[in-house]
């Protein structure tokens, strides 16, 4: 059992951890979900932050600073939007996660919350994105020091239970914190 991921139900913006994933859209200048809730909690100097990074592709990353959330880093990146699973969205989706950890490494993170990138407006079934997520994560850990721990954080019941039910028997799953 690796007791370097950890799965929670709960609010990502609330995390006090080193940095937080941000889903986000090619632009990097907000959006809905995760996105929108990052940016609105983070307060405007992170809008302003992105409008000079100049956007991101899709399977990348790119790091700003946490403004006014708990974590100090946010690290945005762009999931695959769902287009039938043929287009590359997986091999797209595992290096969002690569370059998210890579860019926490830089920066020395520990602790990393992630969303359930691409599940939302993107699409991306619950499933699919949970198996690629976390094979994903576990391969990187195997190789590196930091981050030392990653945390999903799902406000979504359903991509909750598709995480954790994954996860069974291999990861441990902490309690609900929505409540």
């Amino acid at each position: 059992m690796s007791t370097r991921i950890e799965i929670v139900r709960g609010d990502i913006t609330v995390q006090a951890v080193d940095a937080i994933v941000n889903a986000a859209n090619e632009s990097l200048l907000g959006g809905g979900g995760v996105d929108g809730a990052i940016h609105r909690a983070a307060g405007p100097e992170l809008l302003e932050e992105c409008r000079g990074i100049g956007g991101c592709p899709t399977g990348q990353a790119r790091i700003t600073k946490g403004y006014h959330l708990p974590a100090p880093w946010v690290i945005h990146t762009v999931g695959p939007l769902w287009r039938g699973g043929h287009h590359g969205e997986p091999e797209l989706l595992a290096s969002c996660y690569r370059t998210s950890l890579a860019a926490a490494r830089e920066k020395g993170c520990r602790i990393v919350a992630c969303p359930a990138i691409s599940c939302g407006v993107y699409g991306y079934p619950l499933a699919s994105a949970a198996r690629t997520s976390i094979q994903t994560v576990l391969a990187e850990l195997a190789n590196q020091r930091l981050p030392q721990k990653v945390r999903w954080v799902m406000l979504d019941e359903e991509a909750y239970h598709a995480w954790t039910d994954l996860a069974k028997g291999v990861l441990p799953v902490l309690p609900d914190t929505t409540d």
